[in-house]
């Protein structure tokens, strides 16, 4: 792994490791295959790492960079966004039992978790993306609710992520409870459960605060694309 805490190139890290099955690319850049995720990472700031990162990236698509600090564009591509995103990490949770059921989602919820993904954004979300990690949710009259599971992995930290609820069933409490179960359960690995959300949403922060987690430090997210996406 790179000089620093791990965390600070956490998607470098994932896919150099824990995750290097889901990794396109070789040494100078990698990136999460397309329907797995968005996130690639170079290995430094070279012209050979930033021309091996736009190779990752076929006209029309984008790639997102996650780093502590803003990343340019590689040649021949645009910055589309940027945003600072707050990384927290737990070294305990406190949380109650849930008042409604929790149940494991398996493959044949795919199409579920992707839609409601694709309602209410949580962040990149794909077809395969919920192999990254086991995703529990909620689930009224028969369709699914509210979700969360895991995304990236390095040695010693696995991601919280997918964390939404359906417009229908907000305010009952789904998300916290969700988060919690599944940091409870990476705390129960040994590893340190670290999150990232937007440093405006405020409400999520403070849900999160409550759980257990702290802001450890503002990353920058850069999305970049080659030609419309």
């Amino acid at each position: 792994m790179a000089n620093g805490h791990p965390l600070d190139r956490a998607v470098w890290n994932a896919l150099t490791t824990r995750q290097a099955r889901f990794a396109l690319g070789d040494a100078p850049a990698l990136r999460f295959a397309p329907p797995i995720g968005l996130f690639a990472a170079a290995a430094d700031g070279s012209a050979a790492s930033l021309e091996a990162l736009a190779a990752l990236c076929p006209p029309g698509e984008g790639l997102a960079l996650l780093e502590i600090d803003e990343r340019p564009a590689p040649p021949g591509m645009a910055v589309i966004e940027r945003g600072v995103c707050w990384q927290m990490v737990a070294e305990a949770i406190t949380a109650t039992e849930a008042a409604f059921a929790i149940t494991p989602l398996t493959e044949d919820d795919a199409p579920a978790m992707l839609a409601l993904a694709t309602l209410t954004k949580p962040g990149p979300f794909f077809a395969r993306t919920h192999q990254l990690g086991g995703f529990i949710g909620v689930r009224r009259d028969g369709a699914l609710a509210a979700m969360a599971g895991e995304r990236m992995k390095l040695p010693g930290f696995s991601e919280v992520s997918g964390v939404c609820t359906h417009p229908d069933h907000r305010g009952r409490g789904y998300a916290a409870a969700l988060t919690a179960r599944v940091a409870a359960r990476i705390l129960a690995r040994g590893e340190t459960p670290f999150l990232h959300v937007f440093a405006d949403n405020a409400g999520a922060i403070a849900v999160y605060q409550t759980l257990g987690f702290r802001l450890r430090r503002a990353m920058a997210l850069t999305v970049v694309g080659r030609g419309a996406i």
